[in-house]
């Protein structure tokens, strides 16, 4: 039933090909994968497989691979993605020796597959369980681990119409994950190989702040003002920063919206009733004579968040936030929609005292109004961010530990 279902996924998304361009470009990605292992893996070597469906799973993998590259150089790492947005974004990414699509789950996908690339060890994030690839490696005798997990009741593996499907989770060597309350889950199911060791992104971002860029234009902006950055904003979010930062001329803002397009700048600008300017045209002039900075390009937020007294991290107002913890790093206050709940980490800022949920304009300003006015409360905020991110690290290390290649 399983493989009829992949079979069935398969069509469609060669029909949903034809009107969609990210879907295209997954479909035609698959074409290229064999010829690409065949012209790139090297049978003298040992290649650790790691798969993450997207980008946040890349980054959840991304602190392993580095880690392991820079302590057991001998061994080659193939990276795969099964979505566009997570292979086009880092189909260069130079951490790894061969970067490409995984081939759908069908058994002659997984038989090829596995013969090119001959992995030694495999590592599947967050959320990947590959019935015909997990089968395959345990009969290769491939060790085989699942990174950063997490497991909910109404997940199908508990349901009581999961019927076998739950037994795909025999197939991996070693669970890692997030939290006690996975643990408990997996044991009703009879699989105890399991490690608590939380998220490895927090890892992640402690290494994005030790190596954060410094941005002189940035740092110009802000002068001696107070900074407000918001990340990742949607236009409910960019709704109400806007409405306070327009009324409240003490405060600077940079915005960098989720979505990096010509109409989409423009709508922020012209709902602006304060001086801004765009990060490029910034750089270009070497003038920042505006109190708002719209970040009109990607790679640059981590950095960004550094120079703000206070973060808000959008769209929890739509889908769900995207990351606080590249904020909550540099010890501010984390501001962010209530649209949370599926997050561990904002729940986590939240139960510390260093995250904050606001549901709409009243709630935004009434606490930007008290971190404003009360410099010390502003401070305990953020430092109980910070030392939120600082007793969650160490994840890495615990995993390459435990699959033998740390002492």
């Amino acid at each position: 039933m399983y493989t009829i279902i992949i079979y069935l996924y398969l069509f469609a998304a060669k029909i949903a090909s034809l009107f969609s361009k990210k879907v295209k470009l997954m479909i035609d990605g698959h074409k290229q994968v064999f010829e690409l292992l065949r012209d790139q893996i090297d049978k003298n070597e040992r290649y650790v497989w790691f798969h993450a469906a997207s980008l946040g799973e890349f980054e959840q993998g991304r602190p392993l691979m580095e880690r392991m590259r820079r302590i057991h150089p001998e061994y080659k790492i193939l990276l795969t993605f099964f979505s566009p947005s997570g292979y086009e974004v880092r189909k260069n990414y130079s951490g790894a020796d061969v970067i490409c699509y995984l081939p759908f789950d069908t058994p002659r996908n997984v038989q090829r597959f596995l013969e090119l690339a001959n992995p030694c060890m495999a590592f599947f994030i967050k959320y990947e369980f590959w019935q015909n690839y997990l089968k395959a490696l345990k009969q290769r005798r491939v060790p085989t681990y699942s990174v950063s997990s997490i497991f909910r009741s109404e997940q199908i593996f508990f349901r009581w119409y999961g019927g076998q499907y739950y037994k795909v989770l025999t197939l991996f060597t070693h669970f890692f994950v997030q939290n006690e309350q996975s643990r408990q889950l997996l044991a009703t199911r009879g699989v105890t190989n399991v490690t608590v060791v939380g998220d490895t992104r927090f890892d992640r971002v402690a290494e994005i702040h030790a190596q954060a860029t410094s941005l002189a234009v940035v740092e110009r902006f802000k002068g001696d003002s107070m900074v407000l950055v918001a990340g990742s904003s949607w236009q409910p979010d960019e709704a109400l920063l806007i409405e306070y930062f327009n009324t409240h001329p003490g405060l600077k803002m940079i915005i960098a919206p989720h979505v990096v397009s010509e109409e989409h700048l423009s709508e922020i600008e012209k709902m602006l009733k304060r001086a801004s300017v765009r990060y490029t045209q910034a750089v270009e002039s070497g003038s920042v004579g505006a109190d708002c900075m719209i970040v009109d390009c990607y790679g640059l937020l981590s950095s960004i968040y550094g120079y703000g007294e206070i973060a808000y991290v959008g769209g929890g107002f739509g889908v769900g936030i995207h990351n606080v913890l590249e904020a909550a790093v540099y010890e501010i206050p984390v501001l962010f929609g209530p649209n949370n709940q599926r997050f561990r980490e904002a729940c986590g800022l939240l139960e510390t005292g260093g995250g904050f949920e606001v549901h709409d304009y009243a709630d935004f300003s009434a606490l930007l109004d008290r971190m404003l006015a009360d410099s010390n409360y502003l401070r305990q905020c953020g430092e109980k961010a910070g030392r939120y991110v600082a007793d969650n690290t160490g994840a890495t290390d615990v995993i390459l530990r435990k699959v033998g290649l740390v002492k």
